[in-house]
């Protein structure tokens, strides 16, 4: 199972076309393909923060001609968009390898618990930062809930359930099983919940991308567990002058750095939470690392590896 982040397949400098986006995506991908020559089955999920970043902009400039997409189609429209590039770069890929084998894009929608405190605590910053003046007025018209991120800058801000079960989990799982890529529960999936009568209703909020693949490792039996981020490794003391490098960690050292605060939320924290969630479900193994250091992780030579 690798979760591959949403900054790995697009340019923090740059326009953000969609010829940009697909050369990012084929650089990135070069790397994947030390897992397809150990033929390991593979399962992707990806990260969407800087698209749907986009989409929510192309709403924020058009909403007087064009009525806003609700935030689930948006997570939707980026699964099929961001699914589309990695599935072709990686088919495109294995022609060049001389390999048959088939690259499937699946539309995930994730189950969450409506009663899930994030709904009642949002606190995942998405869209375009606004002065003040500016976001009340959007904020009053469609009813989003903002809250200030730095000075004089303000955002929404929506809930971050914790995902419940991937649908289609048997289905992703046969595909992998018989030697299929799969891209699932692309930017953490989108989120539904049950209603009184027991039919699936979507709800305006974000599932964290490494939190849905731990849980859809677990599904699919993976035993490891990749989380492709920007940094190399997991360090103590990040940033600083005395920061140290973990190469290996065990689950116990894992939950008791994250549980102390070691890392940050919205940083490392939500990656070891993921890591120790896999490995409490009989997954064996978990590697964080960046995209450039796959090769290297693969033989312990970099990245950060966690084992029970």
């Amino acid at each position: 199972m690798i979760a591959l982040g949403g900054n790995s397949l697009s340019n923090k400098s740059g326009t953000g076309s969609i010829a940009e986006q697909f050369s990012k995506t084929r650089k990135a991908l070069e790397s994947l393909s030390e897992f397809i020559d150990k033929k390991c089955n593979i399962c992707i999920n990806h990260g969407n923060g800087p698209q749907v970043g986009n989409e929510l902009l192309r709403m924020d400039l058009t909403y007087k001609e064009v009525t806003p997409l609700p935030l689930g189609l948006c997570v939707a429209n980026t699964q099929g968009s961001i699914g589309y590039m990695i599935q072709q770069s990686l088919q495109n890929k294995l022609r060049k390898m001389h390999i048959d084998r088939e690259v499937v894009t699946l539309v995930s929608q994730v189950i969450v618990d409506k009663n899930d405190a994030s709904f009642d605590n949002p606190n995942k910053y998405i869209g375009s930062r606004y002065s003040k003046e500016d976001i009340l007025k959007l904020s009053e018209k469609f009813n989003w809930k903002i809250k200030k991120q730095e000075s004089n800058k303000w955002r929404r801000i929506v809930p971050s359930p914790m995902p419940r079960y991937i649908m289609h989990g048997k289905s992703i799982k046969a595909l992998v099983d018989r030697g299929s890529i799969v891209i699932a529960s692309g930017g953490g999936g989108i989120p539904v919940y049950s209603n009184k009568n027991g039919n699936l209703e979507g709800v305006d909020a974000v599932i964290d991308k490494d939190y849905s693949a731990a849980k859809l490792g677990h599904i699919i039996k993976a035993n490891q567990l990749w989380i492709i981020t920007d940094i190399d490794s997991v360090y103590l003391n990040y940033e600083k002058k005395n920061q140290t490098r973990m190469k290996n960690m065990d689950l116990e050292q894992a939950t008791n750095l994250y549980e102390n605060g070691t890392f940050q939320e919205g940083s490392m924290g939500p990656k070891i939470k993921a890591a120790m969630h896999f490995l409490k479900h009989k997954g064996d193994k978990v590697v964080i690392t960046s995209i450039s250091k796959i090769k290297e992780a693969l033989k312990g030579e970099a990245g950060t590896e966690i084992r029970n």
